[in-house]
């Protein structure tokens, strides 16, 4: 998806849980697009205070309030021929949402305190960790702001959901770690990545990359098993096993409660045939050989 996007002018809408790795998405994104060779500017709406978040995106003017003692070039300025990531949108208020649906609609703006439109020519990438369906329903984001945003909407799975990349991404890092800090390789045991895979990653992508800098730390250099893993990597099996086993209780009791509403239901339906397998067979739409085999099974006669 970020392949056949990239070339293209269309915005994109990046969802997923905190740690998935939506930057990564945005900056792959805009490194494969037309506008590569212009800046892209990111944005953290979470992180800006609600005050200073217009100042933030489309600058100010000297003057324009205090302590503004010189002209500040915003976001929007600074992304021009470029791409704006706007991570977080969800965060943003409903007054800023407006001001940035007509900026977006417009590509214009004038900086805080100032008289002059500006033109400028952006590509807009945003993302959130929240449901903007739950958010527009709950009255906190702005439905039509939602639709202008959500041109090519891109969903960045969780970790657990994408296990078979745990490999790739922990010779990722590892090789970065090494390379910055001087780190001797690590090697990892057949038997731990099993173990990796099973674990959830609450913290996904950026909880991984936190465990791999951890490791290196501790056994640069060696070869490490599961007995070396941190302790909530060593309860998983455990944990898996008595999943496994409650999974298949559960399946025996459906199985259980299956045979005998189906032995009830043929029962019921023999006695109206008053005992004739063929109409029996016709009535319920079994092939009559097998028929027979499941009225011996269940003891009907």
């Amino acid at each position: 998806q970020i392949h056949q996007v990239a070339p293209t002018e269309a915005w994109v809408l990046i969802t997923g849980d905190n740690g998935t790795g939506k930057e990564i998405v945005a900056r792959s994104i805009h490194t494969k697009s037309r506008r590569a060779k212009k800046p892209m500017v990111a944005v953290n709406c979470a992180a800006i205070p609600e005050e200073l978040i217009e100042s933030e995106l489309f600058g100010h003017e000297k003057g324009a309030f205090t302590g503004a003692s010189t002209t500040h070039a915003g976001k929007f300025e600074l992304a021009h021929k470029g791409t704006l990531f706007l991570d977080e949108i969800g965060d943003m208020s409903l007054k800023t949402q407006a001001k940035i649906l007509r900026i977006l609609q417009e590509q214009r703006f004038e900086r805080v305190g100032g008289g002059r439109s500006i033109r400028v020519d952006v590509r807009v990438i945003v993302a959130t960790n929240k449901d903007l369906y739950q958010e527009i329903a709950a009255g906190r984001f702005r439905e039509d702001l939602y639709y202008r945003l959500n041109v090519f909407p891109l969903h960045v799975p969780a970790l657990k959901e994408r296990s078979e990349d745990i490999p790739v991404m922990i010779q990722e890092f590892a090789q970065a770690f090494c390379q910055e800090n001087g780190f001797r390789p690590l090697v990892l045991k057949d038997q731990v990545y099993p173990i990796l895979k099973a674990y959830p990653w609450p913290g996904n992508v950026r909880e991984l990359k936190n465990f791999i800098e951890r490791m290196l730390i501790m056994y640069a250099g060696q070869e490490i098993g599961p007995e070396d893993l941190p302790p909530e990597f060593r309860r998983q099996p455990q944990k898996g096993a008595e999943d496994e086993h409650i999974q298949e209780e559960q399946e025996a009791d459906f199985k259980n409660a299956r045979a005998e509403f189906e032995r009830s239901f043929l029962m019921q339906k023999f006695q109206e045939c008053e005992g004739n397998v063929s109409r029996l067979a016709e009535t319920v739409g079994l092939e009559r050989s097998y028929l027979h085999r499941k009225l011996r099974s269940y003891g009907i006669h």
